[in-house]
């Protein structure tokens, strides 16, 4: 009888702990779509409820195994993972050279600070992905492969409607997730993650992925650049213009 109480005990704990990740993970994900989908002040109050929900849960809930990501790994086991992808992103540079498509985002020469930030930002991107989305999910779920295929397409979906990044963050997420799970090394994924998308700013044409835009931000690229192109000017101060955009 005893046992039967601890185990019925042991179960209703297990769905109350599933439906938090649940729920966690729901309206987390419906906060960055809002975020996504929304411009100007909206956005950006959208923003600021995002990131307080997501370390709220990661941090006042009490169980915290979603953190064990964050704890430094001294790179022993994932380095080659920083050298692939600085091999990948040293190779894509070499072709777009040849092919006359390498070149420097607008405003970056003026802004070099910028890719600090990114490398800031991928850091936030991949703790979302693997260590609050794929660490939840493989509660939820049984199989650990569903678990990264639906982590994978949920950061592939937040990429919409930008064709390149929804394909490629795709794949990456796939990969992310399965390496995550191996060497559990959030700064090396985060590194390699930064280092692709970089290459990815610098190689491919801004009219292809809209200055790494997504959401209505993409949709909005093409109108905004006509804006600042409405009056005439010379090149060079069209050139400015964007750069500042």
């Amino acid at each position: 009888m005893i046992n039967w109480a601890i185990q019925v005990a042991k179960s209703v704990n297990t769905a109350r702990l599933k439906t938090y990740d649940l729920l966690e993970l729901v309206v987390g994900y419906a906060l960055i779509l809002l975020t996504i989908w929304t411009s100007g002040s909206t956005q950006q109050a959208l923003l600021i409820t995002s990131a307080t929900w997501i370390v709220m849960t990661t941090f006042l809930l009490p169980d915290k195994t979603e953190l064990s990501g964050l704890r430094p790994s001294g790179l022993e086991h994932s380095w080659w993972i920083i050298v692939a992808a600085a091999g990948m992103g040293a190779a894509a540079v070499g072709i777009a050279a040849r092919m006359g498509t390498l070149h420097l985002p607008p405003g970056f020469a003026r802004h070099a600070w910028r890719a600090w930030a990114y490398v800031a930002f991928a850091f936030v991107q991949q703790f979302i992905l693997l260590d609050y989305f794929l660490l939840r999910l493989r509660h939820l779920v049984s199989k650990t492969y569903i678990a990264v295929g639906i982590a994978a397409l949920l950061f592939s979906l937040a990429h919409l409607p930008n064709p390149l990044l929804t394909l490629t963050t795709l794949v990456w997420g796939l990969v992310a997730c399965l390496l995550f799970l191996r060497c559990r090394d959030l700064y090396a994924l985060a590194l390699a993650h930064a280092i692709l998308g970089l290459t990815i700013a610098f190689t491919i044409p801004n009219a292809i992925h809209h200055q790494m835009r997504v959401g209505l931000g993409y949709l909005t690229y093409r109108s905004d650049a006509r804006a600042h192109s409405v009056e005439p000017q010379q090149p060079y101060s069209i050139h400015a213009s964007m750069g500042d955009h």
